[in-house]
């Protein structure tokens, strides 16, 4: 492992460094860059706020903020930057940024973190003028360097020409000298019809490293005298730490402590599978006075009773109530969705080394200064002394987007309560991440709706029972709403006259975290499912029913559902034969997406052969990856929707603890997915999570069209 630092390496290379800071108020995407001079990057203290260096060797590397689990962000982001300075492909390196909040910050969030499907979204001008500016001070550098007009030199594949001088030049000939070129405050950057990489199949930068076991993730990293360390957590959230015996555990070959932390019983040993071993014969006794006791059925049974009664309104338009009473039809459901794991492949883990008052990490995090504050905060060092390095992470699915730092904290406490200088590698186990949280909250849907004589949808109704995610976190402000909880269940983009859209919070003891798409995952499913069957009621297609309803601004929902429906062949016929078929619609995180999923009766269990799919994400950067999110999504979804399932069983214990219990989708299951994005001259949307609300429903849709009745109750299979 390389144990140079980020500045130390920055600090010692030549070259050309870009960086760009936006101002505090500048979260709009839009927002114009303000840039500091090449001086101060020559004396070092440029590197901090660097998106983009060329180095003399001619290589182009990319500083991304955001962390790189799968969802594409280093290809996406890299390909910007090489757009905007007429780079060539073959140049071009990613790094990950360090843990800094102002520098690196998400333009959305206001600090560093990566979520919400925003990487690209909150970049799309960030990284083009980083791009631009590079190929300015370039090409001002050229022009000084030739003595000619800097209007004559042209830029293709990382080389600059001048025609009528006969000179050429790559990034690299001329870095040091483009270093001390004054930097372009509000660089151009191209207009659409330029656009070269952009809207083009580009091949993933990282995906030579991951094929051939180059890449370093977290596990990965190892220290001069590393030990490491497994906890023993608690099997029922909230027990805490009453006593513990550690005589036989310190009798295992290679452990060398065992030490109690507020999360629980640290053993450190030489390799991990002493410390696992040594954890397995440790007797600890648990203080139960604050562990959450309830079984999932039991929590189940509460959010039922507390759906009975009116919560917040979040959204309401018109008298639901009267036009519900006073319909000529009346239609009701309730739904229920489970606790979910985010059974990320690779669980979580960290590495810490202190030395000499200075520390510096390891870890693949979503909100790295969460993280990093946590490690400060611990163990009580000044801040500009504690180095974040973001590594490859083997999944997230949320998981790494903690609103508490857990990892953080946890391998700061360990390090804390070893005392003194020293590494550390904290390994979490598959059973460990199972069963410790956090998880996608436990809901429950209760929906009414009305039609008249003509069919026509009069009323809407839909409670949401389900805990907040941010309740109690460092971003609860105290807003007694927290939209996570409920979102896609408002905002909807169908026409109808009075709706009524409330939410009632509730208090258990279970810790919950965002999941794959967070409230979309069960508010798509509800609206859809419920919004199928109202139509067949007032007999009317599913498609042109949907197609109706659309208020007049509904545009992109328009088109990606015409377009779905185009590429299926749908003609209304709901059973074919053995299949069925069933369609859903739905927006998130700004991305427009419809499905429909061709389902089959396999032995009582939906069997899903194909999905077809229309998604409007703005303007298309790499299609490549955009197709590689959308089936990755669905995957995700139809796993959930099939067979996932996170229960605490009797006395609050978690049942499933690996994937022999946690069914996840097999190789074998996926569908064959035919995927059309929408042109579009919007700007970019996310494309990380949409993927993963609609087929859940279109499944359920087609399965009701094939046995009579959606699941009311998730997952599918039981």
């Amino acid at each position: 492992m390389n144990t140079q630092t980020r500045r130390q390496f920055l600090a010692s290379s030549a070259g050309l460094v870009i960086g760009l800071t936006l101002p505090m108020k500048g979260r709009a995407q839009s927002g114009a860059a303000a840039v500091m001079t090449t001086g101060e990057a020559a004396e070092g203290t440029f590197a901090p706020n660097a998106f983009v260096r060329v180095a003399p060797d001619n290589t182009v590397t990319f500083i991304c903020k955001h962390i790189e689990f799968g969802q594409g962000p280093y290809t996406g982001l890299a390909t910007l930057v090489a757009e905007e300075m007429d780079a060539s492909w073959d140049q071009m390196r990613v790094e990950s940024a360090p843990a800094n909040n102002e520098l690196y910050k998400n333009l959305f969030f206001g600090l560093q973190g990566t979520g919400g499907s925003t990487a690209m979204a909150n970049s799309w001008m960030q990284m083009r003028q980083a791009g631009a500016a590079a190929r300015a001070m370039l090409v001002a550098a050229a022009a000084e360097e030739w003595g000619v007009d800097a209007s004559g030199i042209t830029v293709a594949q990382g080389v600059l020409s001048h025609e009528a001088s006969g000179q050429t030049a790559t990034f690299g000939d001329l870095a040091e000298a483009a270093a001390r070129q004054d930097v372009p405050v509000e660089p151009a950057v191209k207009n659409p019809s330029e656009f070269t990489y952009i809207g083009t199949d580009m091949p993933k930068v990282d995906s030579r490293a991951k094929s051939t076991g180059t890449a370093t993730f977290t596990m990965d990293v190892y220290r001069e005298g590393m030990e490491y360390v497994v906890v023993r957590h608690p099997d029922v959230m909230g027990a805490k730490v009453a006593s513990f015996d550690a005589t036989e555990a310190e009798k295992v070959r290679g452990v060398t402590a065992v030490r109690q932390i507020p999360q629980g019983v640290a053993v450190y040993a030489t390799s991990t599978a002493a410390a696992i071993k040594g954890r397995n014969a440790l007797s600890v006794e648990w203080d139960m006075s604050e562990a959450e006791t309830r079984s999932s059925a039991e929590i189940l049974q509460t959010f039922r009773d507390a759906a009975q009664s009116p919560g917040l309104v979040v959204e309401e338009t018109g008298d639901s109530a009267s036009a519900i009473d006073g319909a000529e039809t009346m239609h009701e459901a309730e739904f229920s969705f489970p606790y979910l794991a985010h059974a990320t492949l690779e669980p979580m883990d960290a590495v810490l080394e202190v030395r000499d008052g200075a520390a510096e990490i390891w870890m693949g995090a979503q909100f790295p200064g969460f993280d990093k504050g946590a490690v400060v905060q611990t163990l009580g060092l000044d801040a500009e002394n504690v180095t974040m390095n973001v590594m490859y992470a083997g999944g997230s699915f949320g998981r790494r987007a903690q609103t508490i730092p857990q990892i953080g904290s946890e391998i700061a406490e360990i390090a804390k309560a070893a005392g003194g200088d020293g590494a550390w590698k904290l390994i979490w186990t598959r059973e460990d991440d199972m069963t410790g949280g956090f998880y996608r909250p436990m809901t429950v849907h209760k929906l009414r709706g009305g039609l008249d004589a003509e069919g026509n949808i009069v009323g809407w109704e839909n409670r949401i029972v389900n805990q907040s995610i941010i309740n109690g976190t460092m971003l609860d402000q105290g807003n007694p709403e927290d939209p996570t909880s409920y979102e896609g269940s408002t905002k909807m983009p169908y026409d109808l006259p009075n709706l009524t859209v409330d939410w009632v919070k509730m208090e258990t003891g279970v810790p919950v975290l965002w999941w794959r798409s967070v409230g979309h995952t069960h508010t798509a499913y509800a609206t859809e499912v419920f919004l199928d069957e109202l139509l067949e009621k007032a007999g009317k297609d599913a498609v042109q029913g949907r197609l109706d309803l659309l208020k007049d601004d509904a545009g992109r929902d328009r088109a990606v559902l015409e377009r779905v429906a185009e590429m299926a062949g749908w003609d209304g016929e709901r059973v074919k034969g053995d299949r069925a078929y069933g369609v859903a619609l739905h927006e998130s995180f700004s991305t427009y997406c419809a499905m429909i999923a061709e389902v089959s009766d396999d032995r009582g269990e939906p069997r899903v052969h194909k999905v077809w799919v229309a998604v409007d994400c703005g303007i298309a950067v790499n299609p490549n990856v955009i197709r590689a999110q959308i089936e990755g999504g669905l995957g995700y979804g139809l796993g959930s929707a099939l067979f996932n399932t996170l229960t605490l069983g009797e006395g609050g214990v978690v049942e499933e603890r690996n994937f022999d219990t946690y069914r996840m989708l097999r190789i074998t299951e996926m569908p064959e997915v035919e995927v059309a994005i929408i042109a579009s001259d919007a700007d970019p949307t996310g494309i990380g999570e949409p993927g993963t609300p609609p087929i859940a429903p279109a499944v359920a849709n087609a399965w009701r069209a094939l046995k009579g009745e959606a699941p009311r109750d998730l997952p599918m299979v039981s």
